[in-house]
């Protein structure tokens, strides 16, 4: 089994674009995708924030006091076409076409309503489907205030006093007191979507080599001299799978402790107190229980795609079945994403989802030992069950020679 196991491994190491992708692309994942996250989004960010908006108001009479605010706020510029517009659809249209970016419709002049015990309906019309757009809540901002100044006219001109405005406003204040820390606020938000790059990684770093390991060797014709050594047919598999298995642990060590570097240069450079405090906390402990749950996951990956590799007839063929399993693996993880999914007892026996939540829950600082200990004995469990059907899959002629 370990002449086999050294075998593997040499041809392994021999072959410069494997080891790209098991070594050298984890490596530069993290630091990529970190960085060209947070470039494109402090770019959209700032480009929304400095863009100057073109608007139009609708019976501008209604409030003029609204109509100077907007005029000289320096995130909008007022149309100078020669179009008018009158109504609601009438701005849609302009929004539609262009020619406008935003178009306010003054229903009512808010110093009669409020007289009557009535309210001002205003409109505000531009496209929001943009990711990132800041018209409405700096409209409502502005109307906010110039509402706030007229309810507290109102309500002295009906003899109420200012310092007793707020109380009678909002007679009863209630705030939260938040029992969970700011690692496990920010560790719920940005927890999942770890094993989103951190399990995928890890089956990419077993599938590699797996593909060469059985279907080459029928390719090369390599597979009958290998089967007429004197080596049983369970030894050969092993020798196989613990290649695999390796090349699949190399991927994910170097997967974690490229995110164990790369979250501390992120910690040393970032201006957020915030994240700053909270991932500050995450010590190299909680790396290596993230990387004790990633160790039977990688022997999961590895029996299952060297037992793909060996039904497959030739390279070709195992990269088109490997395919689907890659997207078959991202629908555990998605399950771990949905709301009121937690690592419980039922949940610690669902394949791979377990492994997705538990890693949020390190994050979080929140870990069941527990539980992390049943979904380390399942995934085990799991792996055996794999590698055992990958030896009798090996040792069928039907499937080695099909």
């Amino acid at each position: 089994m370990f002449e086999v196991f050294k075998k593997e491994l040499l041809e392994l190491v021999r072959d410069r674009k494997t080891l790209f992708f098991v070594l050298a692309l984890p490596m530069l994942i993290f630091p990529v995708i970190m960085g060209l996250v947070a470039f494109l989004g402090s770019q959209a960010a700032l480009k929304a924030e400095q863009k100057v908006h073109t608007y139009y108001i609708v019976n501008e009479q209604n409030s003029e006091q609204f109509a100077e605010r907007v005029f000289y706020h320096k995130s909008f510029k007022k149309y100078d076409g020669k179009h008018q517009f009158l109504s609601i659809e009438d701005l849609k249209q302009a929004v539609q076409s262009g020619a406008i970016d935003v178009g306010i419709y003054l229903e009512a002049d808010p110093t009669q309503t409020i007289e009557q015990g009535e309210q001002a309906s205003w409109q505000v019309v531009f496209n929001d489907a943009q990711s990132i757009n800041f018209i409405y809540d700096r409209l409502k901002s502005i109307a906010n205030e110039l509402s706030d100044s007229l309810r507290e006219q109102a309500l002295v001109a009906l003899g109420v006093d200012k310092s007793k405005q707020a109380a009678m406003l909002q007679p009863i204040l209630v705030s939260k007191v938040d029992t969970a820390d700011k690692r496990e606020n920010i560790g719920e938000k940005l927890g999942a979507f770890i094993p989103y790059l951190l399990i995928p990684l890890v089956l990419m770093g077993a599938s590699y080599p797996a593909i060469d390991l059985g279907a080459g060797e029928k390719e090369r014709g390599t597979l009958e001299t290998l089967l007429l050594t004197p080596v049983t047919r369970t030894q050969l598999v092993l020798g196989k799978f613990l290649t695999v298995l390796l090349s699949s642990l190399a991927c994910a060590t170097v997967t974690v402790l490229s995110m164990a570097i790369w979250v501390s240069v992120a910690i040393s450079f970032v201006e957020l107190d915030t994240i700053k405090s909270a991932f500050s906390s995450v010590t190299g402990v909680d790396f290596m229980l993230i990387f004790a749950l990633l160790v039977p996951i990688a022997a999961i990956f590895s029996s299952l795609v060297l037992a793909i590799s060996i039904y497959a007839r030739t390279f070709k063929e195992a990269q088109n079945y490997m395919a689907p399993l890659s997207m078959g693996v991202f629908l555990p993880i998605v399950i771990s994403l949905m709301p009121n999914m937690v690592l419980n007892a039922k949940t610690a026996l669902i394949p791979v989802t377990n492994v997705a939540l538990a890693i949020k829950e390190i994050v979080k600082g929140t870990v069941d030992y527990g539980l992390l200990s049943m979904i380390v004995l399942t995934s085990i469990g799991l792996a055996a069950l794999l590698l055992a059907f990958c030896v009798r899959w090996f040792s069928k002629e039907t499937v080695l020679f099909r």
